[in-house]
């Protein structure tokens, strides 16, 4: 994952670093293209949500594949608005996702690779 460097710190943070991590978040977004994917292996996919539950984070919002720029800014902006609200983490991105289809109705891709793993509220 690409981070803002900082002096010392190059800004990188690798699957490994996180594992090492106890992080105290109730909910990571990983807004980027293909944030979902992973390697298939016989646990199943190991890819960044993974590390993050390891690292305790009990949710995880990813696209499943490549999505627009436009689309997931409108999209994330929606899910934020409505989390905000005091909605729980599954309803705020339903809620986005059924917003985002009809301004982007004419493009699937745009809204559907987004998914919330782990805890829904």
């Amino acid at each position: 994952m690409a981070l803002a460097p900082s002096e010392g710190d190059n800004g990188f943070l690798t699957a490994s670093e996180i594992l090492e991590m106890k992080l105290n978040a109730e909910l990571v977004v990983l807004s980027a293209c293909s944030s979902g994917q992973g390697k298939i292996t016989a646990d199943g996919v190991i890819g960044l949500s993974r590390c993050l539950f390891a690292a305790g984070v009990p949710s995880v919002i990813v696209s499943l594949w490549s999505v627009g720029d436009d689309s997931t800014k409108f999209l994330m902006s929606k899910f934020y608005k409505n989390f905000k609200s005091g909605i729980n983490k599954a309803q705020a991105l339903r809620q986005a996702i059924l917003t985002t289809m009809k301004d982007y109705s004419d493009n699937p891709y745009s809204w559907a690779g987004f998914t919330l793993i782990g805890e829904a509220y």
